[in-house]
């Protein structure tokens, strides 16, 4: 997705030498741009929260990037209204280039390969795939990728079920970080969903934690919340059917929050 979103503009002109690039981020997509603009020589301002995990925050900065940092206690709409207020005045700096992730086509475009790869892995059983919507782009370039093979391949959309706003409810306050942002994505196209399944945050973090403790699998609340949803529809498809989710990052993000540190 980073790479797909810093070459494209590369090739345009939006991005030149000497330009710093401009993002707000939950932290993973950060750490992912950051990671591309360093071994790319570009500068990276990022605007993110303290509402964040530390390691997330820890890790973009490792990569280079100078953060800006909003101080709320909960993920919500108002912070990710905020967070992308202040990246747009950031970008009005002279030479710089705002990836701008919630209205940015290219990055759906990123995604693509994984749907291509989970074909091959599965032996062309792909008979649905579930994933947590956050800008939607991974979601879309995945599924698109996969319907390219099977047209009949249902895709699941999953939302925190505090702020089910996809599914027409309020937007609220909730624990899956980097999801749920409280309105409905730009780039969202309800057509490219069969279903929308809310999780809450307790489900994704019990989810998240049998995971480790079962199958070895250390993974963060967002793949937590993707792997109960994929459960639910597994249960539903039967016996031989193939439910695809991802992994969305590692536990190891996490630690200095409360996922993993009330198991000790």
């Amino acid at each position: 997705m980073a790479i797909a979103a810093i070459a494209r503009a590369e090739a345009d002109g939006r991005l030149k030498p000497g330009d710093t690039v401009v993002e707000y981020t939950g932290g993973s997509t950060g750490a992912s741009l950051a990671l591309v603009c360093a071994l790319k020589g570009y500068a990276i301002q990022i605007v993110s929260s303290t509402a964040f995990s530390r390691e997330k925050l820890d890790h973009m900065v490792a990569h280079g990037a100078q953060l800006t940092l909003l101080e709320h206690d909960t993920i919500d709409k108002q912070l990710f209204v905020d967070m992308i207020e202040k990246a747009r005045q950031l970008s009005r700096q002279p030479n710089t280039y705002w990836t701008n992730q919630l209205e940015n086509v290219d990055m759906a475009a990123g995604y693509e390969p994984i749907g291509h790869e989970a074909w091959q892995q599965t032996d062309g059983h792909v008979d649905a795939f579930v994933q947590m919507v956050g800008t939607s782009h991974s979601l879309r370039g995945t599924a698109a990728a996969l319907k390219t093979h099977n047209a009949r391949c249902t895709i699941v959309g999953v939302e925190p079920a505090e702020s089910p706003v996809l599914s027409g409810g309020q937007p609220g306050a909730h624990g899956i970080e980097g999801v749920g942002i409280g309105f409905i994505p730009p780039l969202w196209d309800p057509d490219a969903v069969d279903r929308i399944i809310p999780i809450s945050t307790g489900e994704a973090k019990a989810t998240a934690r049998r995971l480790t403790r079962e199958e070895g699998l250390f993974a963060g609340t967002s793949t937590g919340a993707n792997v109960c949803a994929a459960i639910q529809i597994a249960r539903e498809l039967g016996p031989g059917s193939t439910v695809l989710t991802l992994a969305i990052d590692s536990g190891l993000k996490y630690l200095s929050t409360d996922l993993y540190r009330s198991q000790r």
